[in-house]
């Protein structure tokens, strides 16, 4: 898996599909968000849309 270097969206292609940013495959951590207007965590990381996210991407 490839994390997007500006919204962290976790995807296996090497082109974001929401940003359109080149991915970078040096990444840590793994979030889940699964209902982004519920969650605090997705409220603090600025996350609009559930999927799998990166923590930390280089």
């Amino acid at each position: 898996m490839k994390a997007c270097k500006n919204c962290h969206l976790l995807t296996n292609k090497n082109i974001c599909p929401i940003c359109g940013i080149p991915t970078s495959s040096h990444w840590k951590g793994y979030l889940i968000i699964v209902d982004p207007k519920e969650s605090r965590i997705a409220d603090k990381l600025n996350l609009k849309a559930k999927g799998k996210y990166a923590l930390k991407v280089r």
